[in-house]
């Protein structure tokens, strides 16, 4: 086929064909005495494969890496790694539509009408009686967290909170949240900062904990990007509780 079959079939223009042969991203086959270059089933694979990674989000350098992958496997095994990631989503696509459909139908729109249900009963369980600056920041983080989340992700997420809705968790939830709005004009070396890193540590599920230890780098020297974007939003002190509870946490289960 043409470049321009190929980037029909695939639905993008030439210009990005074009594009991702310029980033090495597409191989561009030899032209043949005619001059035209003739594309095969496997360049609209990887041409569909590549505009795929690209919406999700993936960099250059990692759609480098997923295509050196590919190109050691079998066509049948990619083909169907593709149609499973078009039908994830779909299912996405499906489940806001599904979202935006629930929201459609209220006749008032509140602050919190664009969570999900289900995390919209969590932040309300966990919401502190008068609202402390923290907690409205933790709040803010995990409505932007449910906005972004995949279904399955975001299911995952929910597991791991609902522990801290219990009664008992709450309360020493609500206690938390008290002690670091109290550090919030502290000096990052205030000696209370110790202990509330090691209580945030024995307060979160252990669920939780394996999953924070996860998202940790191998060196302590590097600071994981969540923890940057963390930090940019709290005062010295506050970040500091939370430097020293990653590092109880990959301690505990190193």
């Amino acid at each position: 086929m043409r470049i321009g079959e190929l980037a029909a079939l695939v639905g993008v223009s030439t210009r990005t064909v074009r594009h991702y042969h310029h980033l090495g991203l597409l191989p561009e086959p030899e032209r043949l005495p005619n001059g035209y270059r003739e594309y095969r089933l496997r360049d609209a694979v990887v041409l569909a494969r590549v505009r795929r990674l690209a919406e999700l989000g993936l960099s250059l350098d990692e759609i480098r890496d997923v295509l050196a992958e590919d190109r050691g496997r079998d066509l049948r095994e990619v083909l169907e790694e593709l149609d499973a990631d078009l039908a994830r989503q779909q299912r996405a696509i499906a489940d806001r539509r599904a979202r935006l459909a629930a929201l459609l139908e209220q006749d008032d729109l509140g602050p919190d009408a664009t969570l999900s249900p289900d995390m919209a009963a969590v932040l309300r369980d966990l919401t502190v009686p008068g609202e402390s600056d923290f907690a409205a920041l933790d709040r803010e983080m995990l409505t932007l967290m449910d906005a972004v989340a995949a279904p399955e992700d975001r299911d995952h997420m929910l597991a791991l909170l609902r522990p801290l809705t219990e009664p008992g968790a709450l309360a020493r939830g609500h206690a938390i949240y008290r002690r670091l709005d109290e550090l919030a004009d502290a000096d990052p070396t205030d000696p209370r900062i110790e202990a509330v890193a090691a209580d945030m540590a024995a307060h979160l599920p252990e669920a939780m904990r394996e999953a924070l230890a996860a998202n940790l780098p191998a060196s302590d020297d590097e600071s994981p990007g969540w923890l940057d974007a963390l930090n940019a939003e709290l005062a010295p002190a506050q970040a500091e509780v939370f430097r020293l509870l990653a590092r109880i946490v990959k301690e505990r289960l190193g």
